[in-house]
């Protein structure tokens, strides 16, 4: 009886410690997986500060030049969907490797034609077009697939909380490595690319193993049910979520827009320099996004109430926007801005992971992240449109934005332990098959 009982011992002993080592045993797929939403960054945001010399390159106007950015998007918001359909039926790595094979031709396409052709602005679009349906099967596709692969949601939490890091650091990056790429080339960013998906496609390929007892998903009849079911059971708190991202993304894209063209407009900072002050915000958005996915762990009420308040905290200082346009004092505000995005983000991606079952995980995490394109792209006109009149109209509107994201945050999302099915606006940690 002894010898049992320290047999059973040794084994739950094991057991744990293997759970224990879980991420440290998959570091590198961890790193392979993070490089994606780096990398897909890369690719469209470092192409902002490109713009003003890709007119004049081409002789095309301003609203043509954002075309560059806007069809790269507008594909990505009815595509992601899609994708996520097809991670969930046949398999995570299946659509992602694909995906960044196709992300680099669109890139190769791009700057072969801005490169070789007379008039290539056609071509480049198409290219772009090319790559956002590339992108739309990558970064989307991350969520759930870092929620396939571990066995404790608190190992899922900080891994993903390293994954919105990534791509917050490649916002960071993005304007510096493009000003820097123009410079020697002005069309090198395009040829960027494709190197970029094609060092992660390997990365993916030789060191991201498909997950344990990973079954194929259900034909679409069986998934649109279950998806349509997925929303009646977690309806309020999934549209609390969804618009919860679209709001932090307007906000952080509509800031971005504003503190770009007062450095330009009202203190005549340009090129590298400004891009570094961008990096502002952004980098404490990435240090906090870093710590908070190591503080919530599994902790569903913790995520909400870190939300919650980074949301206050955001919209507090966009508010502070009105009282100076000290220069000084406008930085410490989009850093302080910055920070409470950034501690919300990785707080909305481990809700909507950890509390949706696996079988339709890749569409609702992709309808999410599709989502959030909807504010990305929303912020910089809305906010242009905003700037023409008085201050305090563009203060009103992103403050206005925070606040009815606090609400939802505060009245919609209600984290409950249990068994018992929840109730629309309850979340429960999902227990894994």
């Amino acid at each position: 009886m002894d010898s049992l009982r320290k047999g059973l011992y040794h084994l739950a002993h094991t057991k744990t410690k293997k759970e224990q080592n879980e991420i440290h045993e998959k570091r590198w797929a961890i790193v392979s997986l993070a490089s994606i939403p780096l990398i897909m960054t890369l690719g469209n945001s470092m192409l902002i500060p490109v713009l003003p010399l890709l007119e004049k390159e081409l002789d095309i106007s301003k609203l043509q030049s954002s075309y560059v950015i806007t069809v790269y998007s507008l594909v990505a918001i009815f595509l992601i969907p899609i994708a996520g359909f097809l991670s969930d039926r046949f398999g995570r790595k299946i659509v992602i490797i694909p995906s960044l094979i196709l992300a680099g031709i669109g890139g190769f396409i791009s700057g072969y034609a801005a490169w070789k052709m007379d008039d290539p602005f056609m071509w480049i679009l198409i290219g772009r077009i090319l790559q956002g349906i590339g992108v739309s099967g990558t970064a989307p596709i991350v969520l759930p697939l870092v929620g396939d692969m571990f066995r404790r949601e608190k190992d899922v939490s900080a891994t993903l909380g390293l994954v919105e890091t990534s791509n917050t650091f490649g916002k960071v990056l993005s304007p510096i490595l493009g000003s820097a790429l123009a410079a020697v080339v002005w069309y090198l960013p395009f040829f960027s690319i494709p190197i970029f998906c094609l060092i992660s496609a390997l990365l993916v390929l030789l060191l991201v193993k498909k997950p344990p007892n990973d079954k194929k998903g259900p034909p679409l009849k069986t998934f649109w049910k279950n998806t349509k079911e997925a929303f009646h059971k977690h309806g309020g708190w999934l549209t609390a979520v969804f618009s919860i991202g679209i709001i932090l993304m307007f906000i952080l894209f509509g800031v971005l827009f504003y503190l770009s063209s007062i450095l330009e407009d009202n203190y005549d900072i340009k090129g590298i320099k400004k891009g570094i002050y961008l990096a502002g915000p952004l980098a404490a958005l990435c240090l906090s996004s870093y710590i908070t996915g190591k503080i919530i762990k599994d902790n569903l009420v913790k995520m909400k109430w870190i939300t919650f308040f980074g949301i206050l905290v955001s919209g507090a200082a966009v508010i502070a926007v009105q009282f100076s346009e000290q220069f000084v004092y406008l930085l410490i505000v989009f850093l302080i801005c910055g920070i409470g995005i950034g501690v919300g983000l990785p707080c909305l991606d481990a809700m909507i992971t950890e509390s949706i079952s696996k079988g339709v995980r890749g569409t609702i995490t992709c309808i999410y992240s599709s989502a959030r394109y909807i504010g990305v792209a929303a912020g910089p006109p809305v906010i242009a449109l905003l700037m023409e009149q008085d201050r305090i109209w563009m203060v009103a509107v992103l403050g206005g934005s925070a606040v009815i994201a606090a609400i939802l945050a505060f009245r919609t999302i209600k984290p409950e332990a249990g068994e018992q099915p929840p109730a629309k606006s309850v979340f429960v940690k999902f227990n894994k098959e």
